[in-house]
């Protein structure tokens, strides 16, 4: 059986995880988004508790505040996604000697 897979669940986790990572509260983390800062927090807040899902150009403001690709918030693997976080902060020549040790890896 398979079993369905939550998105907005992930979003909000990985929203709240990068938050967190970056010492932010939520209003800072709104304000530094392009949201008000009389609703900031509030947003935030929403946005990880599920109650509201951010659109995609909320999403993109709110990774391009955190540092992190937009694609971190989507993504089920936790791996993958800590990967995704790494890649970010590589340079192209270390970008591309990963991208070779995986192809030996794999193929």
């Amino acid at each position: 059986m398979k079993t369905s897979i939550n998105y907005p669940d992930i979003f909000c986790q990985r929203l709240k995880a990068a938050r967190l990572a970056k010492g932010l509260s939520q209003k800072s983390l709104g304000i530094l988004a392009g949201i008000d800062e009389f609703v900031a927090s509030t947003r935030i807040n929403r946005y990880e508790k599920g109650v509201h899902q951010a659109n995609i150009e909320i999403a993109q403001q709110l990774a391009a505040a955190l540092d992190v690709p937009l694609a971190y918030f989507y993504m089920v693997d936790d791996q993958l996604a800590e990967l995704t976080l790494s890649w970010v902060k590589l340079s192209d020549q270390e970008k591309s000697q990963l991208v070779a040790l995986a192809k030996d890896k794999i193929f």
